[in-house]
């Protein structure tokens, strides 16, 4: 049925091209779209445009905000001194679940991958770099995710901070190998924190 209602397909595709969501997931996504009244649509669509324009990244560590700096960098209780290095900001925020970790934050925004054309110029390392100049920081944590590409990634930044004298860690491996960080839970996630390693 839906294949022959044009405007029904369409959100069902929109939706298909969503991370995680399905066919089956798809049509009930736009059945319960289409179910909304159009007050609650145009909010819907509001919030999503806001988002949109309004969201953008932190100047200092790259996680995503809606001002200049993100809420960890602008909280001043934070632990300047330790820079945790993650692919992106679910991963911010799952490691924010633990209530373990007191310091900063730097977001990849992904990983080095030569199969899909990604490499250090196309994510934040630059920008990681140039806030190591600083006396402040004494300490990196490698949590990309523990898969070969964030395996990769991991051992390039670790070879680059090296030289600058700075302690590099990686998460230990209370993350499951193959896993994103995003599903872990806050105990796995406080034991891999507690548990990391030099590199």
């Amino acid at each position: 049925m839906a294949q022959n209602v044009a405007p029904l397909a369409k959100l069902i595709e929109q939706f298909e091209r969503m991370p995680g969501i399905g066919r089956k997931s798809a049509q009930r996504l736009a059945f319960y779209i289409l179910n909304m009244n159009k007050a609650d649509v145009q909010a819907f669509t509001d919030t999503i445009i806001q988002a949109h324009e309004k969201i953008r990244r932190c100047k200092v560590c790259s996680d995503l905000t809606d001002d200049e700096l993100c809420y960890v960098c602008k909280n001043a209780s934070r632990d300047k001194s330790i820079i945790c290095v993650v692919e992106d900001s679910r991963d911010v925020l799952a490691i924010e679940r633990t209530h373990e970790f007191h310091g900063v934050y730097h977001v990849l925004h992904g990983v080095i991958s030569p199969m899909n054309n990604i490499g250090p110029e196309d994510i934040t390392v630059k920008a990681l770099i140039s806030r190591l100049g600083s006396d402040e920081v004494k300490e990196v944590i490698m949590a990309t995710n523990p898969t070969v590409e964030g395996e990769a990634t991991a051992m390039y930044i670790s070879r680059l901070i090296k030289p600058l004298g700075l302690s590099v860690t990686r998460l230990a491996y209370g993350v499951p190998v193959g896993a994103d960080l995003e599903y872990a839970d806050e105990v796995t996630l406080s034991r891999a924190l507690e548990g990391r390693r030099e590199i």
